[in-house]
């Protein structure tokens, strides 16, 4: 089996993905194996890449926006059968027992297992992945269309309801790649009205064509007060002029799964019950809200197609924000 694996992590620029042969995996009880179509290229997995997570397992292979068909089912699979179209997503597999599974908090289960780290993920032609964190995807997306869906859509549409936005309401984003090009059009389709701060003049053309009500360079400020706002730059210095654009009791999502210092910021910035929020990783239900709200609208998501061997060109693309949407790595 054809595979880009992590091996030691290190400067994308070095690239740090080898392409290998592995074996081809079995699936156990309650799993299923997917030969693999399309991967999303994240930036977690830019991360992961980079040594910026702590890496419980390697080598690993990465990736965790998968579309791909069964091809098998282990023992006690009913769910799904070889043949049928799925997707899997970063929430790889959670424990049901302990405190935050029991609160139907499973984004914070103290013992998940995320696909791309945990457990080997999409940059190979085969994975196997727990048959109860797999998903049937719509019919209107293309296996391209559908794979940022699958991590860039769920995070962006889990941060846009912390956000206690309601429709008609103003909406800014902070950075504009992949998950904000997505989350902009379910904030369009609730009526809202959508600010967009990003440095790269390609992301501020893109942002107006999908509707921004404005768009300015970094540093700029909204000239109205903002209701709610993600931060989806991994980039705390942001954060200080984000709060400064809320209105009292206006509350930010901070998006990303890691990010830099937070610098030392006056405490007027949060006074007036304005609130500062993590969002971290999501669960099924994120993701079936998600899927179905994005075959409803429906969410066009904008790819840029590269082979399964250029991973590490992609994940570049996506450090240096060359990538108008979303990279997606094709693999059969």
């Amino acid at each position: 089996m054809r595979a880009m694996q992590l091996q030691a992590p290190a400067p994308i620029e070095e690239r740090p993905l080898k392409e290998v042969d592995l074996p081809r995996p079995e699936p156990g009880p309650n799993e299923v194996r997917i030969r693999v179509h399309m991967v999303g290229v994240c930036h977690t997995d830019l991360h992961t890449v980079e040594g910026d997570l702590s890496l419980p397992r390697l080598p690993v292979v990465p990736g965790h926006q998968v579309v791909g068909t069964v091809d098998a089912v282990g023992s006690g699979v009913t769910r799904f059968r070889p043949g049928d179209r799925v997707g899997v997503a970063w929430l790889g597999w959670t424990c049901g027992r302990c405190a935050a599974c029991l609160r139907g908090e499973e984004n914070l289960c103290e013992r998940a297992e995320f696909t791309g780290l945990q457990r080997d993920g999409g940059y190979a032609d085969s994975l196997v992945a727990d048959a109860a964190f797999v998903y049937p995807l719509p019919a209107g997306f293309s296996d391209a269309q559908a794979a940022p869906l699958l991590c860039a859509g769920i995070i962006g549409y889990r941060a846009l309801r912390l956000t206690g936005l309601r429709p008609g309401q103003r909406l800014g984003l902070y950075g504009f790649g992949a998950s904000a090009h997505m989350t902009i059009q379910v904030a369009r389709s609730w009526g809202c009205q959508v600010y967009v701060v990003t440095r790269s003049e390609e992301h501020q053309r893109h942002a107006r064509e999908l509707g921004a009500v404005w768009v300015g360079g970094a540093g700029a400020a909204p000239p109205d007060p903002l209701d709610g706002s993600i931060i989806f730059a991994p980039a705390g210095s942001i954060v200080p002029g984000a709060l400064q654009a809320l209105r009292p009791g206006g509350i930010l999502a901070l998006a990303g799964i890691t990010m830099s210092d937070l610098p030392q910021m006056p405490y007027e910035l949060i006074y007036g019950e304005r609130v500062l929020r993590s969002v971290a990783n999501s669960t099924r239900q994120d993701a079936e809200e998600l899927l179905a709200l994005a075959a409803a609208i429906p969410i066009r998501t904008d790819v840029e197609v590269l082979p399964l061997q250029a991973a590490n060109e992609a994940l570049a693309r996506v450090k240096h924000s060359q990538v108008r949407g979303a990279a997606v790595l094709e693999v059969v």
